[in-house]
């Protein structure tokens, strides 16, 4: 079997890099790539025509993609009274307080997504120097910060997807893994991108998806055509 190095080459003999294909030709192409030792994560980039300095030109939501992404993801949830047991019986992998807000200041980072309740934010809003860098900061704007943390907690083991552009006005995010096949893959894209065209700032001037690649965690990038969006 080629090593990783041998098949990116291999792969990337498949793209031409000048051209920008349909997402039919591009899901095509990545699926003959070859195949790596796990089932990789299939991420598309997009640069968006904004200036991510002006704070009225922010890109940013979730979405629960149609699939999901294929990833078990890790809830921590911040509640209290019968929020707590709600959020157990929702899937939540750690519930608690005070305590495990300590238990954070303190070093523990065993999870992937943070949900918590109004009423804590009080507790959360000191871990920000903790949480913030690491973009797990609950947030309203992405329904992470809800009395209903069941449904938070549900969407989250989904694969709800977090989007936020950044400094350079680009958009990375998961789209699946690669054992989803392009109808899947299809789908999640689509509902995805979507998703940013309804986040487009009133002050963005031009074209706003300017250039979009996709690609797999061991794959070469591919250049999809922006205008069929």
């Amino acid at each position: 079997m080629a090593g990783p190095g041998k098949r990116y080459k291999k792969d990337s003999e498949k793209v031409d890099s000048q051209k920008h294909v349909s997402l039919d030709e591009a899901l095509a192409v990545l699926d003959g790539f070859g195949k790596a030792k796990f089932d990789e994560t299939v991420d598309i980039a997009i640069r968006l025509g904004i200036d991510p300095k002006q704070t009225d030109q922010m890109v940013r939501g979730a979405i629960s993609l149609p699939h999901g992404i294929g990833k078990k993801l890790r809830v921590a949830v911040f509640a209290k009274g019968e929020k707590v047991s709600e959020a157990e019986k929702a899937g939540a992998d750690v519930v608690g307080g005070e305590d495990l807000a300590e238990k954070v200041q303190g070093g523990w980072m065993e999870f992937d997504k943070v949900i918590a309740t109004p009423d804590m934010m009080g507790v959360v809003g000191k871990l920000g120097k903790v949480l913030g860098p690491r973009g797990l900061m609950p947030n309203p704007k992405l329904g992470t910060v809800t009395f209903d943390v069941a449904k938070a907690v549900a969407e989250q083991k989904a694969g709800k997807v977090e989007f936020r552009v950044d400094k350079a006005a680009i958009i990375h995010a998961p789209v699946g893994k690669r054992s989803f096949g392009p109808a899947k893959l299809k789908d999640n894209i689509i509902a995805l991108i979507d998703a940013i065209n309804k986040a487009k700032p009133a002050a963005a001037k031009g074209t706003y998806l300017r250039s979009l690649a996709l690609s797999a965690t061991m794959s070469p990038g591919i250049r999809l055509d922006a205008s069929q969006f």
